[in-house]
């Protein structure tokens, strides 16, 4: 039997409109709930699955309290969630080489192991098999190498090609060398660490894989239409190509406005796009039957607090998700830590009201 998701990411339209949310916000919570998060994490965390089923959150193993954000000592890098950041990616990047000739010489596959780079998957890419074992353990042993037939079981991965560079060098290094001929060799390093983690994938018990790759700016492309199509999408082609011959699908998701990029993506094989409210999804819907799509919700919508313009907001959602089988509720650009918790309670009650099919 499927689930909810699963029939979302195949287009298969359940009539109840699933739910995706990037969810941030721990002073929600307790408000919704009346348990204090920082108090007691874990019976929050159930309280909220009672209640809102459909964000699918985790539940924490205990009741351990979290520390306060007012009571963490380092407030200088950034809040996400219930914590700050204890570092700038870019700083970490930008501090890594000495010199341009230094990146330039750099060997993706000579590192091999990226743990402790803040790459986001600071993992050992020194072999396809440590991979594999790395994120086999998170899947049932009795799924063998399958996963039931209409579960949404899936896994991620956040270097899909051009993160890769950018993460490593920093975002202004990546863009200050991208041209350079010497850059060709070291994309088809990273393409082969990715050949590893993309055959690895294929042997999971997944029906799904979340290729995250942020392409675009919420302007749209950060480099141009030439460039990502020598580099970038021949390597997802390649990629999902792998994954798809496994019975894997493709679900591709990226910040910013995508919209001069959704037919690459799709004519690379992906299942949809999960994106932000920058990109026309309307359009999308149009144009690809019920292809996954997600992403249209606005958080400065929410910020402004304004039940009127969210019910609007949450109608236009709804018109789109009666285009597609494949649209799931989603704020694209997350539900952080300081939107208001009376904004997301009339989103999620007008969501319940009205997005159906």
């Amino acid at each position: 039997m499927s689930d909810a998701r699963y029939e979302s990411y195949m287009g298969l339209g359940p009539k109840r409109m699933a739910h995706w949310e990037h969810w941030s916000n721990p002073d929600a919570e307790t408000c919704l709930t009346g348990i204090d998060y920082y108090a007691h994490p874990r019976l929050c965390r159930l309280k909220m699955k009672e209640l809102y089923p459909q964000l699918d959150l985790g539940i924490p193993e205990n009741d351990e309290p979290k520390p306060r954000p007012e009571q963490q000592d380092d407030k200088t890098k950034g809040r996400w969630g219930d914590s700050y950041r204890d570092h700038w990616q870019q700083d970490v990047a930008s501090r890594r080489f000495k010199s341009r000739e230094d990146m330039l010489r750099f060997s993706p596959l000579e590192q091999g192991d990226f743990r402790g780079w803040h790459v986001v998957v600071d993992g050992d890419f020194r072999s396809e098999e440590v991979v594999y074992q790395e994120c086999r353990k998170n899947y049932s042993a009795e799924w063998g190498n399958k996963a039931p037939a209409g579960s949404s079981a899936s896994v991620g991965f956040y270097n899909t090609m051009f993160m890769w560079p950018m993460l490593v060098f920093g975002y202004e290094n990546f863009l200050s060398i991208c041209l350079e001929p010497e850059f060709e060799r070291i994309m088809e390093e990273f393409a082969e660490i990715n050949r590893r983690v993309f055959r690895a994938f294929a042997r999971l018990p997944v029906n799904f894989v979340v290729c995250h790759d942020d392409i675009v700016l919420s302007t749209g492309p950060v480099c141009s239409p030439a460039w990502m199509r020598n580099f970038i999408f021949p390597r997802y082609e390649e990629f999902w190509g792998i994954l798809r011959q496994a019975g894997k699908e493709v679900l591709f998701m990226v910040d910013g406005c995508v919209d001069a990029f959704v037919a690459d993506v799709m004519a690379c094989g992906a299942r949809g796009i999960i994106s932000e409210p920058y990109t026309n999804y309307k359009a999308i819907a149009r144009k690809y039957k019920n292809c996954f799509i997600a992403g249209e919700g606005d958080n400065r919508v929410l910020m402004r607090n304004n039940p009127k313009e969210i019910r609007a907001m949450v109608a236009s959602m709804v018109e789109t998700g009666r285009m597609s089988g494949g649209y799931m509720m989603c704020i694209g650009n997350h539900i952080p830590w300081n939107v208001p918790a009376e904004a997301v309670k009339t989103y999620l009650d007008l969501s319940a009201e009205l997005a159906y099919r």
